[in-house]
């Protein structure tokens, strides 16, 4: 079954939110009448400049004879790191394999994960070839078979040096890659003709990342970092509008660009102030249960406009934050969380070090969830104190309720009970916003989604193992064990918590409800934020447990009568 979409997550933390909200109004309903609800206007986001335009080549100079320089044969280049190994062939000067030896695929069991996809590939053009604006200049660059130096080495081990040379007595192509042995390589390249420097752009053709991963060519999306900002473009919004296979310009003064799925990124730097990315798709034919289908694969270019040699880095590697912040320039903004960062971060981080003392990610959260509802008792001992109150009020709170009942909800007299509740309030000292009781709810929200956010697009969370049958915390429980503990574990700490008397029956009957609704959105969510409740739950209804015996309220409950008399 596949992952749910990002509008079926909001969606359900929206309806989340508001089963917490009706949470809230049923222990203490207001007593005034709710404001009118202000609507928000939301502006659409600009859509970044795009433009058809290839770099363009200017008008030759006198021809220059040049001797043509070309192989004979084809070969494969592999350069070795304890990260990576690259595969290279001096067709077209192209990469054919990028494997990142510490990060398996989607498969099962995995296999060492390939950021290059050799199907799409072969029919659509590898990385690293040329984008030019002659169609006929740019097929003759990525099809020849250019000389290699070093000439006997098939096989090296980073760092390393290779310059692939082609020349066809008019169009001279070098391209010279330096391989380090971390994640970044420079590329220092020129293409000329007849002598006459031409603008050029290296590209990223026939797809990226892990295809293996369900939908994963919709997870792929182009980026480009401008202004202190990252901005991204979906697949389905590449190339120009009128047609999507021509590549579109994004210019302007670009720190980097590249393309991007869930968890690894391409991304080139340049080391000079002309730099532009194109971005465009093409259709991948294939065969798929006896039918012939096509896919849209996204690709892109990152070059100049100006006819010159062209020199920048590339970082092709995980989207890992300590990694990319070490990356010059930083490249830690791929690494995104939304309007959560402000949490996902910090509770990234705080995983991570926990994560350095016990070395599973499923325990980090377990003593995460521990160090966090913690603090909150304090608050759950303030709403307990609050409802002993309530219960007190709550026989003349229902006689005063009984004397209007007969009005309607818009009769002016109504106003007068909300005065005489408002005042019964204060004469007791009760607070009419249950902070208490609210605030610890509220404050799990923005958690809950920011972990939801760290599940999805922290790399260290990615095929992470708790143990027994969970492989895997950032997808789903595959036998759904922790959904459904989990339900029971909020369902429990419901019927422990003890309710205000004047809480009609029907509603109460309704909350029992309220678990069982909650654990069947969390069955779509990761078996990571799926233990996060449940570890919740359980410390929630230990201590509802302690209160339970030190502060005890009268109740109708046969469940807690039995808790008291157990406990006396």
């Amino acid at each position: 079954m596949s992952e749910p979409s990002e509008q079926s997550r909001i969606l359900m933390f929206v309806a989340l939110t508001l089963v917490v909200i009706l949470i809230w109004m049923h222990f203490f309903p207001p007593p005034q009448p709710p404001k009118p609800r202000q609507t928000a206007v939301q502006t659409a986001p600009a859509q970044p400049s795009k433009t058809a335009a290839k770099p363009v080549i200017s008008a030759p100079a006198k021809p220059v004879k040049i001797p043509a320089v070309s192989a004979a044969k084809e070969e494969t280049i592999t350069v070795d790191s304890p990260l990576y190994q690259v595969e290279l062939s001096n067709r077209g000067a192209s990469v054919r394999s990028w494997r990142l030896k510490q990060y398996g695929n989607d498969e099962k069991p995995p296999k060492p994960l390939d950021l290059v996809n050799a199907d799409s590939s072969q029919q659509l053009g590898w990385p690293f070839t040329l984008l030019l604006s002659d169609p006929k200049l740019e097929q003759e660059a990525n099809t020849a078979l250019y000389q290699v130096t070093p000439a006997d080495g098939a096989r090296l081990t980073a760092p390393a040096e290779i310059t692939f040379h082609w020349s066809n007595e008019h169009l001279d192509v070098t391209k010279k890659l330096t391989f380090t042995p971390g994640y970044e390589l420079t590329v220092d390249a020129s293409v000329t003709l007849d002598g006459t420097p031409l603008p050029f752009s290296i590209a990223w053709r026939g797809g990226f990342g892990d295809k293996e991963v369900a939908n994963a060519s919709k997870l792929v999306n182009v980026f480009y970092h401008t202004n202190g900002s990252l901005e991204t473009i979906k697949s389905s919004k590449l190339g120009v509008s009128s047609d999507r296979s021509k590549p579109a310009q994004q210019g302007g003064h670009l720190e980097f660009a590249g393309i991007q799925d869930t968890y690894f990124a391409a991304a080139f730097v340049p080391e000079g102030a002309d730099f532009s990315m194109w971005n465009w798709t093409q259709d991948h034919q294939f065969t798929a249960n006896g039918k012939d289908q096509k896919q849209a694969v996204a690709e892109v270019a990152a070059g100049t406009t100006a006819a010159a040699p062209l020199k920048m880095k590339v970082y092709v590697g995980p989207k890992d934050l300590n990694v990319l912040n070490h990356a010059k320039p930083p490249l830690g903004d791929l690494v995104s969380f939304g309007w959560t960062s402000v949490i996902a971060k910090p509770l990234l981080y705080a995983l991570k070090w926990v994560h350095s003392y016990v070395p599973n990610y499923g325990w980090a959260i377990v003593l995460l969830t521990l160090a966090i509802n913690i603090p909150l008792f304090p608050l759950k001992v303030m709403s307990q104190r609050s409802m002993q109150k309530m219960q007190v009020v709550a026989p003349e709170m229902r006689a005063i309720q009984d004397r209007y009942k007969k009005y309607s909800f818009n009769d002016p007299r109504k106003r007068k009970m909300n005065e005489e509740i408002m005042e019964l309030y204060h004469q007791h000292g009760i607070n009419p916003l249950p902070i208490g009781t609210c605030l610890p709810m509220l404050l799990q929200l923005p958690i809950w989604w920011a972990l939801d956010r760290v599940l999805m697009y922290s790399i260290e969370l990615r095929h992470a193992p708790w143990f027994g049958w969970i492989h895997d915390l950032s997808a789903k429980d595959p036998w759904y064990i922790i959904p459904i503990a989990m339900t029971f574990g909020m369902y429990w700490m419901t019927k422990m918590t003890p309710q205000v008397a004047s809480v009609d029956p029907a509603q109460q009957k309704m909350m029992k409800w309220m678990p069982i609704f909650m654990g069947l959105l969390f069955f779509e969510f990761s078996a990571g934020l799926n233990l996060y409740v449940l570890t919740s739950s359980v410390v929630g209804a230990g201590q509802q447990y302690y209160l339970n015996r030190t502060r005890p309220m009268p109740t109708r409950s046969k469940f807690k009568n039995k808790l008291k008399k157990t406990a006396s």
